[in-house]
């Protein structure tokens, strides 16, 4: 899918852009005397590319983002249709939120829940979504997993963007979709599709209607885009090589140095791959007339967890919040309740990310830590230096990615204690090589994760107009084809986002 999607946005995307720049929102074709089908083109094209750019990836599970587009859809106009019965109302809610939790659960939990199972009570029992897929190759040879399930990608993202529909629509916070084409292109919206960020139906709701495309937009668009196509191939992918070397040893043997640099590279590979990715979809979406929330805010300049987790992932925090925590009762019933309530949300927040204990610990690692400031450490932060309550903050998440991305439990508590010296020195010739070799990127990447940049831009674009009209075309054209000359010599390109 990362090879495929590549392929998509060097040699389709092109050709897309400028038939949609010249297309009008709508066309009326004349079907009879005095009478006109009014088509929307436009979405009728997001439409077409989304599946298409999905289907290029994942022939097979296109049908489920369909299936998932159809119900939702359906319980939207059911809603709308009977907007004064109440019971048939919250019966669609159920039916929608049901369908897309239940797709989540078969095919990204399913294994999880009987491996967990198995492992408790010794039993050997098989998933049946795997006995299914066994069924389905020896009738029609699809060539379907039978071993493990397969994970759609981007499930977790356009499921969640589907089913924020019909809540809100449910609420009454927005107007009902009549045009199963103008829903079908907010669920296709092939810029964020895959991994973000997740788009309130409520984002995006005047836009999907009517919207406008001009020179000025498409110049912003294609700047965010170079932007977040330089923080992927320029520095996630070159930086990600040391964790991925890092991450195959045997923790046991290595150095505190060593593994100290092996998850600092994944630090910023995982900030740079992901908030890379969300900065190209803001900027193609900008490119489309559209306006994506912003998904990343610097979030290794962060006093505090919780401020980390304002400004990292937004829009997922914003949906967990909108949807969960303060339907659970927030912060409104008393400090017990709000505390379960962060509890709960964490709890999920990590399982999200996977299906994994791993990322089950990480998530309540989080909300624990935001509980712990939430009942006093907050304000002890807050009167801390500004360097001391950041260093703090940047070592919180460095631990949790240990969490995060390690093989296992016993894995990550492997490498926790090689992070303290297990392995018996502080450096040896592997950590001395790993530092000489990549000190340079290590820097950039620093410098790069602060507002420095966006700050000499700013003042660039304000004093010396001249000199940012001319540099940032010619940053643009430079970051494209460094980015294209690295992705032609190079193999290692991994999207870490597109797992989940």
């Amino acid at each position: 899918m990362v090879f495929s999607s590549l392929t998509f946005l060097y040699y389709f995307l092109p050709i897309v852009l400028i038939v949609y720049i010249f297309l009008p929102n709508r066309i009326a074709v004349p079907i009879g005397k005095e009478k006109n089908l009014v088509i929307p083109a436009r979405n009728l094209l997001i439409l077409l590319t989304g599946f298409f750019f999905y289907a290029w990836g994942e022939p097979f599970y296109v049908v489920i983002m369909l299936f998932s587009t159809l119900i939702d859809y359906t319980a939207g106009r059911m809603m709308d249709k009977f907007d004064d019965r109440p019971k048939i109302r919250t019966v669609c809610l159920i039916v929608s939120v049901c369908m897309n939790i239940g797709l989540l659960a078969v095919f990204k939990y399913s294994d999880f829940i009987f491996d967990t199972v198995n492992s408790v009570f010794g039993t050997d029992i098989t998933n049946p979504v795997i006995l299914a897929n066994r069924a389905i190759n020896d009738i029609y040879n699809f060539g379907l997993s039978e071993d493990r399930v397969a994970l759609p990608i981007g499930i977790s993202f356009y499921t969640f963007q589907s089913m924020s529909y019909t809540i809100d629509l449910y609420l009454r916070k927005i107007k009902v979709q009549k045009s199963f084409i103008g829903f079908t292109s907010y669920v296709t919206l092939f810029p964020q599709i895959v991994a973000g960020p997740i788009v309130r139906y409520e984002d995006v709701a005047a836009e999907i209607e009517d919207r406008k495309v001009n020179i000025g937009k498409i110049s912003e668009g294609i700047a965010k885009f170079s932007k977040g196509l330089a923080k992927k191939v320029l520095l996630a992918n070159n930086i990600g090589i040391i964790w991925t070397e890092v991450k195959a040893m045997d923790y046991s043997q290595i150095s505190a140095a060593t593994a100290w640099l092996g998850i600092l590279a994944f630090t910023f590979q995982i900030y740079f791959d992901f908030s890379g990715y969300s900065d190209m979809a803001v900027g193609l979406g900008k490119m489309l007339g559209f306006n994506f929330p912003k998904n990343f805010d610097h979030p290794y300049l962060s006093k505090s967890v919780s401020e980390f987790w304002r400004r990292w992932h937004i829009t997922l925090g914003t949906w967990f919040r909108e949807y969960v925590y303060i339907p659970l009762g927030g912060n409104r019933k008393g400090m017990a309740k709000t505390l379960r309530n962060l509890l709960i949300v964490w709890a999920l927040t990590g399982l999200w990310h996977g299906a994994s204990w791993n990322f089950v610990v990480w998530g309540l690692y989080y909300g624990i830590l935001i509980i712990i400031e939430r009942v006093g450490f907050g304000k002890i932060l807050e009167k801390l230096p500004s360097a001391v309550s950041m260093l703090y903050t940047f070592l919180i998440t460095v631990f949790g990615w240990v969490l995060f991305d390690t093989d296992g439990m016993g894995k990550a508590w492997q490498f926790f204690k090689a992070m303290f010296g297990a392995g018996g020195s502080f450096a040896d010739s592997t950590a001395k090589y790993i530092f000489s070799s990549n000190i340079l990127i290590f820097i950039i990447c620093i410098f790069a994760s602060t507002t420095i940049f966006g700050k000499l831009v700013a003042f660039l674009k304000k004093k010396k107009r001249l000199v940012y009209a001319y540099a940032v075309p010619a940053a643009v054209v430079c970051v494209m084809l460094l980015c294209t000359s690295y992705l032609v010599d190079s193999s290692y390109n991994p999207f870490l986002y597109f797992r989940f």
